[in-house]
């Protein structure tokens, strides 16, 4: 198959891409790119990097071994202490943190909404929450894949629309692929690695690939799918960034998620608003459905239980996160600094999961020839480290305060 045939292939790399590219990314990135102008623009290509290699992975062996990740995890400890905690830290880390990240998924696309209409963002965010839930009851992965595809689309060119009205310096984007740690921005950097390495996508990924393939032979159609949508994901949030160091001074503070959005009104005017507005939407939305989604596959996987979209427990699990969000999404509630912080705690417990993952796709038994090459290992321990370092940095940094 040629690589045109591939790209109309994509899928599961898509809803990966839709997930990680949610109000968290657009919080981030502008605060980012508002407080330190391009200088951590490197950070956005060593996170793209890094969920290529750890979300290949996670596909491989969702292919390979038609097991999501949660069912691999669970199964690779036959010590029932080693199994026991490995069941609560996916349950309570993924099953438990997609509800808390829930909330501020659905109020930053009903930001968006409110930014067009008007109308406050607690009375978009239920109506975002049960619009959500009615797609994820059908059950139909092929619709709900669908959906995904059309509103990475439509956040593409939202976004990016608004980055090349902007005009950006090259010369100085090009600058901020050199890494640099300016003072006071560990914190922030570990937000945008949490924000686009995302725990949940990597349980998110292995399973919704047995959804649209069949097995090995599928394996090269399946990369292509991953690296294609990653790095799509990758120019978005660059856009983002860009465009928020563009329109604010460099050192400016973003107070609320709907302020980027303001301050583009007199620049660009109502078009320009309209645009961002779209985006944010498309942005929360997705990740409205995808966070419940994920949590369902990890929860299900890692307590055995039927991963059937449509099966009772597993609608139990997606309704009770999607819940938790609808209900805040009716309260006076301003997401920004909660998500920023949702983003950094998703950095601080990725390594856990980047090893777990290094171990089981090591195991010859599991995967047989598909085993990580040396090349996969170092590229898989590196992005770990890595890790590692940005999260005891902002540990640091967050002591010190």
């Amino acid at each position: 198959m040629g690589f045109a045939d591939r790209l109309k292939a994509i899928g599961p790399g898509a809803l990966v891409a839709a997930a990680f590219i949610g109000p968290g990314t657009v919080t981030t990135a502008s605060v980012i790119g508002a407080e330190y102008a391009y200088l951590l623009v490197w950070t956005i290509a060593f996170s793209i990097l890094a969920t290529i290699v750890l979300q290949e992975m996670s596909a491989r062996l969702g292919l390979i071994t038609k097991e999501g990740l949660g069912e691999a995890f669970r199964n690779e400890f036959s010590n029932p202490i080693a199994k026991g905690a490995t069941i609560a830290l996916v349950v309570s880390a993924i099953g438990i943190g997609t509800a808390a990240f829930q909330t501020g998924n659905i109020v930053g696309g009903a930001a968006g909404l409110s930014t067009i209409t008007g109308v406050s963002e607690n009375v978009w965010g239920p109506i975002i929450g049960v619009v959500a839930a009615g797609l994820l009851w059908t059950g139909n992965y092929k619709l709900i894949e669908r959906v995904f595809i059309g509103l990475v689309v439509v956040m593409g060119l939202a976004f990016l629309v608004n980055a090349a009205v902007v005009r950006p310096d090259l010369a100085a984007i090009g600058g901020g692929l050199v890494p640099t740690v300016p003072e006071g921005s560990a914190y922030l950097i570990a937000g945008l690695v949490g924000t686009t390495v995302v725990g949940y996508n990597l349980f998110l990924h292995a399973s919704t690939v047995q959804e649209r393939w069949d097995g090995a032979s599928d394996l090269a159609e399946c990369r292509t799918d991953t690296i294609v949508m990653i790095v799509v994901g990758g120019v978005i949030t660059t856009s983002i960034v860009v465009t928020a160091a563009a329109v604010f001074p460099e050192g400016t503070r973003i107070a609320n998620v709907g302020e980027m959005a303001d301050q583009l009104e007199p620049v660009f005017g109502g078009y320009a608003l309209t645009f961002f507005g779209i985006g944010l939407f498309a942005a929360g939305f997705t990740s409205a459905m995808s966070a419940p989604l994920a949590g369902a596959y990890a929860t299900a996987g890692a307590l055995g239980w039927e991963r059937d979209l449509t099966s009772t427990r597993f609608r139990a699990i997606w309704g009770s996160i999607l819940g938790v969000g609808i209900v805040f999404s009716a309260l006076d509630y301003n997401p920004v600094e909660v998500i920023v912080f949702a983003q950094v705690a998703n950095g601080l417990l990725l390594p856990i999961l980047a090893v777990f993952l290094i171990y089981a796709m090591n195991n010859d038994e599991l995967l047989g020839e598909y085993t990580n090459t040396a090349l996969q290992n170092v590229l898989g321990g590196a992005v770990t480290l890595v890790v590692i370092g940005i999260g005891l940095r902002t540990l640091y940094d967050v002591l010190l305060l």
